[in-house]
């Protein structure tokens, strides 16, 4: 049974070979990208068991999609193919040191999961349910379905795991700020940008942050991503500063699920917390220095060497 459960829509991505507007780009490669799944992998090249659970198209992309992911050692046996639904696609935009993303994933297969799909057999024995902001806004009975994994959840003893994960493309005009900010309140362990803290809690100060979560919620910890400028860790004893891990910016999506990655291999592999939140650092950092959202997460060897300060010798 999987250590790390996730739950989420991953779509075919498609990435520019060259930066600028998308009408001046005749050329592309073909990546995956889903939030849950990047921090899955990434916690599968720790040496963390980790599981993914989706809907998707009964196309070649979803195949593509359910190939990638499970090559990268993540069991996808809750994976469903939709025959009646197509696998979401996005294309990446790139400029100027920013990425932005359009999304053609409305009625996609991910958008129609329901609890149903759901297999409880996962989480038995699952230690760390890790959710995002993402999945709930896409559909009605998406939000039930992370509803009803919080609660399969909560029956087999496992912590939840939320980062926000705000998107407000796919808000469609709706204020989510309340979903979120519950089901923020309800996770053991939160994991959020301090933007994103600022749009649910109207603060960006940790210290604040910290005092309001840890009193009123059922957090045990929670980790600040502040980008470039490094990150906050914390739990109800102690809130570490977290120094940004140096790293040459080429893509920086996936940084935040690099993060969400390491700091959960660390917590599940009994390091302390300042350790667990080392690991995020580096995790986010490596993960913007090549193309894609996953290709840069270290393995749990490169990891341990940066960990304990050991060279590498290439040649």
């Amino acid at each position: 049974m999987p250590e790390c459960l996730t739950l989420g829509e991953t779509m075919a991505a498609f990435a520019p070979d060259r930066t600028g507007p998308l009408r001046y780009v005749p050329n592309y490669s073909l990546r995956i990208a889903g939030a849950e799944s990047n921090t899955a992998i990434g916690a599968a090249k720790l040496g963390v068991s980790a599981a993914w659970i989706s809907r998707l198209g009964a196309d070649e992309f979803g195949q593509y999609i359910r190939n990638q992911i499970r090559a990268e050692g993540v069991d996808c046996s809750g994976v469903h193919f939709d025959p009646a639904h197509r696998t979401g696609v996005m294309f990446k935009q790139t400029g100027s040191g920013e990425s932005s993303v359009f999304y053609y994933r409305e009625n996609s297969a991910a958008s129609h999961m329901t609890p149903q799909d759901l297999d409880e057999a996962l989480f038995r024995g699952c230690r760390i349910l890790h959710l995002s902001g993402i999945t709930p806004v896409l559909s009605e009975s998406c939000a039930e379905t992370v509803q009803a994994a919080i609660r399969l959840a909560q029956k087999y003893g496992a912590r939840v795991s939320f980062d926000p994960n705000i998107r407000q493309k796919l808000w469609n005009g709706r204020d989510y700020t309340p979903l979120l900010r519950q089901l923020t309140t309800r996770a053991e362990i939160v994991l959020m940008g301090l933007d994103e803290a600022e749009v649910l809690f109207g603060t960006r100060n940790v210290e604040q942050l910290c005092a309001g979560l840890f009193a009123v919620g059922h957090t045990e910890v929670a980790a600040f991503k502040d980008g470039s400028r490094g990150a906050w860790i914390a739990d109800r004893n102690q809130c570490i500063r977290l120094e940004p891990y140096p790293c040459r910016c080429i893509d920086p999506i996936g940084a935040g699920d690099g993060f969400n990655a390491g700091v959960l291999a660390g917590l599940l592999q009994g390091r302390t917390l300042e350790q667990a939140g080392r690991m995020g650092a580096v995790c986010g950092a490596l993960a913007t220095e090549v193309p894609g959202d996953v290709e840069g997460c270290p393995d749990a060897a490169r990891m341990d060497a940066i960990l304990n300060g050991s060279s590498t010798i290439y040649r």
